[in-house]
């Protein structure tokens, strides 16, 4: 008797496969991860020797991240191939309470965070019933139209604000990246079709060597080892207020990572149940807790690799395991982490354009297989896209809006899922359920 098929989320790959694969998720997701402790390091005034550990910290707490999502723990992690980073929804906040109460309350908040969502996560779970395709087909858009802005900053050079953003010779290396991901889908087949983007990175990468637009400077300056110690900032301390708004950052982070899971349940056809989403947001809620303890930051699953599993096609849970030992090294080796650090703003931007667009495209896609006569799911797809692009489109709107407020607004994603879930269930669950008018009598002339 043969031996029942494996699933191609299931499939353990060679390993220099799932080490190539995983690299490639590593450099998608790269920029972002290491973008948070730049921004918290710095508004707090870290010196340039935490400022690193941060980094090494975050890397490290990323990799144990991804292994409990993909590997799973007893009932922790959805065993998808999805990659754990930190989440930006805790950026401000977190800035906050290190102003206002220091860096041992941010950690203490994160700490209590983290282990309210995991045992809040079966309640929440219970929210899938919620997520029918025209919620996540609009959920999943509204990931990759939201990512896309990130990509062209990229491309551009990395801030608006900086000397030579968009100038010619930076916007000709990011479409010189996206030229080659392109051909090198189209032209080549089965395993270096997958690897376009990595390709891609490294073609980029040694175009902008004589472009000057790489700097290899700071892999000499970075030291070989680096280790991540629990409590490295001190014991952490508790303050009421800064748990409250850490908790709110976490149904938030949710709120997206259901919304990731779902999306790609879609995209590997494996359908997502109660228990996955449930073992889903716990994996969130303990690699939060970790993070607290190693000096990190909350986790939550990241949308740029979901866009990578999209196009590449590469749907093993284990390719994503390989990236999180990856970063594990990264985070205890600064000097490599130093190196994949030195490939340029523009590059990854090239990259990303075709990332963040098949994420959009599978969404599209899933919308197309919806009917829409005799029903409001035009509309539901039209309010939430807008609501949704408005952080977007103009990202100060929320400004002048109490925090609270501003955590859910400022966010895409989370502001497009629950316009999804709330105006579907509104319109069309609600409508399904009601009684039918009775037919009136004829009435005769």
């Amino acid at each position: 008797m043969s031996a029942p098929p494996v699933h191609p989320v299931d499939q353990r790959l060679p390993a220099p496969q799932l080490f190539v694969y995983g690299l490639q998720h590593v450099l998608a997701m790269y920029a972002g991860a290491v973008a948070v402790p730049l921004i918290i390091g710095g508004a707090l005034g870290l010196s340039h020797e935490q400022l690193i550990y941060l980094i090494n910290a975050d890397l490290f707490t990323c990799g144990i991240a991804t292994l409990i999502q993909t590997i799973g723990i007893w009932k922790v992690g959805c065993r998808l191939p999805i990659v754990q980073g930190c989440t930006f929804a805790a950026v401000a906040p977190m800035i906050l309470i290190g102003k206002s109460h220091g860096v041992t309350a941010i950690y203490g908040a994160v700490i209590v965070a983290g282990a309210l969502t995991f045992f809040v996560s079966p309640y929440f779970s219970r929210l899938l019933r919620f997520f029918p395709p025209l919620v996540t087909g609009t959920i999943i858009t509204i990931i990759g139209v939201s990512l896309l802005p990130v990509a062209v900053r990229w491309s551009g050079g990395g801030l608006p604000t900086a000397p030579k953003f968009g100038s010619p010779h930076i916007v000709g290396l990011a479409a010189a990246v996206l030229t080659i991901v392109v051909a090198i889908y189209r032209l080549l087949t089965g395993y270096w079709a997958r690897l376009a983007v990595l390709l891609g990175l490294v073609c980029g990468t040694l175009l902008a060597v004589p472009l000057g637009m790489t700097d290899f400077s700071g892999v000499s300056r970075a030291s070989w080892v680096g280790l991540t110690t629990p409590f490295h900032f001190g014991w952490p301390s508790l303050n009421l207020a800064s748990v409250a708004s850490m908790t709110l950052v976490m149904l938030v982070v949710m709120t997206e990572t259901t919304g990731d899971i779902v999306a790609v349940g879609e995209i590997v056809d494996r359908p997502i149940t109660p228990e996955t989403l449930t073992a889903g947001l716990r994996a969130d809620g303990l690699s939060t807790l970790l993070g607290g303890v190693f000096n990190a930051f909350p986790y939550t699953a990241y949308a740029q690799n979901v866009g990578l599993v999209a196009l590449t096609g590469v749907k093993s849970r284990y390719v994503v395991a390989s990236a999180g030992v990856i970063l594990m090294l990264l985070g205890l080796l600064p000097k490599l982490a130093a190196i994949v650090a030195a490939i340029p703003t523009p590059v990854l931007g090239g990259a990303g354009l075709v990332m963040f667009g098949s994420v959009a495209a599978s969404g599209i896609k899933t919308l197309s297989r919806l009917d829409f006569e005799d029903n409001y799911n035009a509309l539901v797809i039209a309010v939430s896209l807008a609501l949704g692009l408005i952080p977007i489109a103009v990202p100060g709107f929320y400004a002048k809006f109490p925090d609270w407020v501003r955590i859910v607004g400022e966010s895409g994603i989370t502001m497009g899922s629950l316009s999804a879930i709330v105006l579907n269930a509104a319109l069309n669950e609600l409508r399904r359920k009601a009684p039918k008018p009775a037919s009136r009598p004829a009435v005769s002339v």
